[in-house]
């Protein structure tokens, strides 16, 4: 879908997505923690999408987009941008269509991401680390090959996929007070607010965003679009900043956003793997990291924590969960 066409995602996509894609995807846990929950004074529900297909949540969303598309866009393959989880659940997508998938990723991309999307047949086209030659280099695909364009959060069918995370977390968890969920190009948290507001509409959905980009805190708080996030961290998958689709939909139906520092999500990161032997990226740390740092309103609360993702890069980690500086 173009980034042009109009916006009308409606829980009745989100569910109807939800059976488009049963077959190619996991129903993931939702896993609880005592020494959590003592630590935090809140009931913590983990949505682990970090045991997904692909290690993350992406694959909803490609899967969905590919299922939709009409034999002949099919027929001409796909292209995106991503930093790497987007790309390998395209590639896994495209797979099971028997189409092309060209994916443009930034030279600075975790290797782990990269070989991820060749392992799933996906074609990687390196370019410069700015949005500036991720664009340019996708519509270069586009013109040359024929390619349609799937982008990872501007795209409707794609954050319809997205949502039956949300589906799933909500009908395993009645009664949710609050689901704090990571903020990047917004089409996670977007269909994740559609449902909510539809299916559980006292359920507060707050977004968690690095601070060193924090276009989506900055456009939420002016009422104005912010696209200037060029900050650095080490959550490399929410570098992506929100698009008219995608802050109309944070504008008026998410909550709060809150931001967080590196060293608190590796911080998150070693909690985790520590006390839920779970391994998570940075990107997908960071929705616990502002609940374990002691956010404060939610004491006694029922809470969802969106875990996005486990592709972490083996030789970042060491550094993650035991350097000081983090």
């Amino acid at each position: 879908m173009s980034s042009t066409a109009p916006f009308q995602l409606s829980l009745a996509d989100i569910l109807k997505a939800r059976h488009r894609i049963r077959d190619f995807i996991h129903v993931t846990p939702v896993l609880e923690s005592n020494v959590l929950n003592e630590r935090s004074k809140t009931s913590l529900y983990f949505k682990c999408d970090n045991f997904q297909k692909t290690g993350a949540f992406k694959v909803r969303g490609a899967t969905n987009a590919i299922l939709l598309l009409s034999n002949a866009d099919a027929c001409r393959g796909v292209v995106t941008h991503s930093s790497g989880n987007h790309g390998a659940a395209l590639a896994y997508a495209a797979k099971i269509r028997g189409i092309s998938a060209h994916i443009v990723v930034p030279e600075d991309a975790p290797a782990v991401k990269i070989e991820a999307i060749k392992r799933y047949g996906g074609i990687a086209e390196l370019c410069e680390p700015t949005n500036a030659a991720r664009h340019a280099t996708a519509e270069k695909i586009q013109r040359t090959k024929g390619a349609v364009l799937i982008h990872s959060s501007d795209n409707q069918d794609v954050i319809a996929g997205q949502g039956t995370l949300a589906l799933e977390l909500i009908d395993a968890v009645v009664g949710l007070d609050a689901v704090f969920c990571p903020i990047g190009g917004g089409g996670l948290i977007s269909a994740l607010a559609i449902v909510a507001k539809g299916v559980s509409p006292g359920t507060r959905v707050i977004g968690v965003e690095p601070i060193g980009v924090a276009d989506a805190y900055n456009s939420l708080k002016s009422g104005i679009l912010d696209q200037s996030a060029s900050g650095e961290t080490i959550a490399d998958g929410l570098r992506a900043t929100l698009n008219e689709k995608t802050f109309k939909v944070v504008r008026e139906f998410v909550d709060d956003i809150v931001t967080v520092s590196d060293s608190q999500i590796a911080s998150a990161m070693r909690t985790l793997f520590q006390v839920l032997k779970i391994v998570v990226e940075p990107s997908a740390a960071v929705a616990y990291s502002a609940i374990m740092d002691g956010i404060k309103g939610y004491e006694g609360k029922r809470v969802g924590i969106v875990v996005t993702g486990g592709n972490l890069a083996l030789d970042k980690a060491h550094a993650y969960l035991t350097c000081p500086r983090f």
